[in-house]
């Protein structure tokens, strides 16, 4: 008998009670699950820990719930509204493109552009056989005419193709021309690829267009029992000013496109000008048709912009400067950033449900490994309950969502130091395609993915789990070690999410005297980030409790809060690297990257910044001179001895993972006290990259000084201070014995600090102006 697999996500991460929030479910093996509201408190299953726990809620959604078999629709591909069948070409046509296919072997189908139902066999579409040569295809149900051009293409190579179509006597040709130059590339002039090809032949049929049919760029209708229609035959590459003739152009007006100069008007039913519609701000979906019908198409699964055209002469690296050499769209046959999954059900969430980390948990059959899931969600207040806010790093939990570094990262066991820990959840998601990827990941034709969404179900981001390549508790479950802590401490806490702060700015954080981060806030947009610096700089109180964090810059759209973008470049840990030219994010066209490569590093807002990660062994700290200090010995206050954090859920020890290290080159404010600092790390911790102008042997944590988790404290303008923790581990040695132990002990003395107005015990400031609440 066949396990029940349940699977699900909701439309929003962050609510309010009383809001309507609605759940997607896949069900497989099943038709029914118990569904339960249920409050989050600790994630981590580790025996040190107190174990898992959660809280049920009484809730009108409690019950059985139906649940069905739901489909994905993979792939990015663009879709033209066309009601009045301009571009159902019954006759002669001309469809053509500036195309880069970075995977033209995949051994399926590709469409560039048509109109074609591949479960009717009927349309025709202009694009790339299962063996990498550009083809042409009309059909008219039971009878199909192909053509394939003679010359396989090059992978990350530009093209411009054609085919020009004679209806009456069934004439086409297929048109293929390299167009590479100096830059835009994989290959040079250099080496002895033929890149040309031109072929023609005789067709006996002629295209039937079902009125049904779509008019797709990099996709093709299709239809399965069970499932209805989709899109298949996926593109992967670059399509760059794709148009479409009711007429058979000539091989030299052809030759005149191909050079780039504008197409002629006659016959001209679609020009899609890919490099319109770029502002300082990024671009959309939408992709601008210049030709007399404006016929505009709708991107579906984010196909990627701002990336480089055909024409890119390497001169500029931003959209910005040069639009005209940033018409490349690239497409990926698993792209995904929204399941668009029928409702399951719609849940209006109780008007006394208090702050916090919740899901709705499903159960099917036994209710134990694949048949159950959570689906958490973040409650913030209506109003600010409390001088004490958590805030959930969601946007980190969004890049490294049902991220397969344990399969496809050849890094992954090298950085660990470990072979990865596989459970029945890992299993399952390295074996289906359909809950996506992270900005960890590699797409299938080898780019880095840089799009990731929460509307999808996220395996990673559920309590219990582990991290695979790890071993540990990683990010969210993690995060909720600090939840069960200030639960057992007796504070009043009120949270928020990354998506908060994006959509608020300061505005979500100002209410609250002390913030408190979660473990690992790696990814940070720039509204984030300036919303934290002016947190603190207007007397806000603020502990980083984690480790490499305000690392990679991202971005959001704000019609679309569920994706996160991210460019990776430059000397930084990475699984990938964005090609040249294609920097900054098309989502508002900020820079990508690391923050510390903008000028921003994280020493300038919390004093700490990253320079190691390693796995398998934590460190404790060490207390340093400056923690008996007058103004700072508070912090300590009831701790004997030295040693601080010698336990700890993630590897033994508070300090680990991740480590983060003052450096007053880098920003971190002059008057820092240095309250505690690790070392004696093992060689699986090495030097972070990005301070690394020359490697040479000795950059790991048994030789080099600097691979250390700094604690540290400031004062900052207007009665703010930041006690930073500079460890991924440190929030999770927080639950050992009971919560009864030295690093529980010091949290709770800044925390019962930094909730009380005015000056903290022992310290100056800057400046007295802000009256605290």
């Amino acid at each position: 008998m066949t396990k029940p697999k349940l699977f699900g996500y909701s439309d929003k991460l962050s609510v309010k009670p009383g809001d309507l929030l609605q759940f997607y479910v896949n069900g497989e093996g099943t038709d029914r699950a118990e569904a339960k509201l249920v409050r989050l408190i600790h994630g981590d299953q580790h025996p040190s820990g107190p174990g898992f726990m959660e809280e049920e809620i009484d809730c009108h959604a409690n019950g059985t719930w139906p649940v069905e078999r739901q489909y994905t629709q993979l792939g990015s591909f663009l879709e033209v509204a066309d009601s009045s069948r301009r571009l159902a070409l019954d006759g002669s046509l001309t469809a053509f493109a500036f195309i880069c296919p970075t995977r033209p072997q995949s051994g399926c189908h590709q469409t560039l552009i048509g109109r074609w139902d591949n479960s009717e066999s009927c349309g025709f579409y202009l694009g790339i056989s299962k063996n990498g040569r550009l083809e042409f295809t009309v059909g008219q149900g039971g009878e199909v005419d192909r053509l394939e051009a003679d010359v396989p293409m090059q992978a990350n190579s530009w093209y411009f193709v054609a085919v020009a179509y004679e209806s009456k006597t069934g004439r086409a040709s297929l048109f293929q021309e390299g167009v590479l130059n100096r830059y835009n590339s994989l290959l040079s002039r250099v080496a002895l690829v033929k890149h040309s090809a031109h072929v023609s032949a005789i067709f006996r049929s002629r295209q039937k267009n079902l009125p049904a049919t779509p008019f797709l760029i990099a996709g093709a209708r299709d239809w399965q029992d069970g499932r209805g229609q989709f899109v298949s035959q996926l593109y992967c590459g670059k399509i760059d000013r794709p148009g479409l003739f009711d007429r058979a152009l000539s091989r030299e007006e052809l030759e005149q496109i191909g050079c780039g100069q504008k197409p002629s008007s006659q016959g001209l039913v679609a020009h899609w000008d890919t490099a319109a519609g770029y502002t300082d701000a990024g671009i959309g979906d939408v992709v601008t048709d210049t030709g007399p019908f404006r016929l505009h198409a709708e991107g579906h699964n984010r196909p990627v912009r701002g990336q480089t055209g055909w024409n890119w002469s390497g001169r500029n690296d931003c959209f910005r400067l040069a639009p005209e050499e940033y018409g490349g769209i690239e497409f990926h046959a698993d792209a995904l950033t929204d399941c668009d999954w029928k409702v399951t059900k719609a849940v209006r969430l109780p008007e006394a449900l208090r702050s916090g980390p919740y899901a709705i948990r499903l159960r099917a059959g036994e209710g134990a490994g694949l048949g159950e899931e959570y689906i958490p969600f973040f409650v913030r207040p209506k109003k600010p309950t409390s001088r004490i806010a958590f805030l959930f790093p969601t946007a980190s939990y969004i890049a490294y969502a049902n991220d397969r570094q344990s399969f496809e990262a050849p890094i992954t066991q090298p950085i660990t130091g470990m072979p990865a820990v596989l459970s029945d959840i890992d299993i399952e998601l390295g074996t289906r395609n359909d809950l996506g990827l992270s900005a960890c990941d590699h797409w299938g034709d080898g780019q880095g993915v840089c799009y990731s969404s929460y509307h999808r179900p996220i395996v990673n981001m559920r309590p219990k789990y582990r991290s695979s390549s790890a071993n540990v508790a990683w990010q969210f479950p993690a995060d909720l070690s600090v939840i069960a802590w200030l639960e057992h401490q007796g504070y009043e806490y009120d949270v928020l999410t990354d998506e908060d702060l994006e959509q608020e700015g300061m505005g979500a954080l100002e209410p609250y005297t002390c913030i408190i981060s979660g473990t690992h806030p790696e990814y940070y947009s720039e509204r984030m980030l300036d919303a934290t610096e002016d947190y603190i700089a207007a007397g806000g109180r603020y502990i980083y409790l984690g480790g490499n964090g305000f690392h990679w810059s991202v971005a959001f759209r704000p019609d679309e809060p569920w994706v996160v973008e991210c460019r990776k470049f430059g000397p930084a840990w990475k699984t990938w690297d964005a090609r040249p030219g294609e920097y900054y994010m098309a989502s508002n066209g900020q820079k990508g990257g690391a923050w510390r490569a903008q000028g921003r590093p994280a020493q300038k807002v919390v004093g700490v910044g990253f320079i190691s990660e390693g796995y398998g062994k934590s460190q404790f700290y060490r207390r340093m001179p400056d923690s008996y200090h007058r103004t700072v010995s508070w912090l300590t206050k009831g701790i004997e001895g030295e040693i601080i954090g010698d336990f700890g859920l993630a590897y033994g020890g508070a300090a680990g993972v991740a480590l983060d290290r003052c450096d007053p080159s880098l920003g971190t404010p002059p008057h820092v006290k240095l309250i505690a600092s690790s070392g004696g790390h093992t060689d699986s911790y090495l030097v972070n990259p990005e301070v690394i102008h020359y490697a040479f042997e000795g950059l790991s944590g048994s030789y080099d000084y600097r691979v250390r988790a700094d604690m540290a404290f400031f004062t900052a303008p207007n009665h703010g201070a930041v006690f930073s923790a500079g460890s991924v581990a440190f929030g999770q040695a927080l639950p050992v014995n009971g919560f009864d132990n030295n690093i529980s002990r010091l949290l709770a003395n800044v925390v019962n600090a930094f909730v009380k107005p005015g000056a903290l015990p022992g310290s100056w400031w800057i400046s007295e102006e802000k009256q605290w609440r």
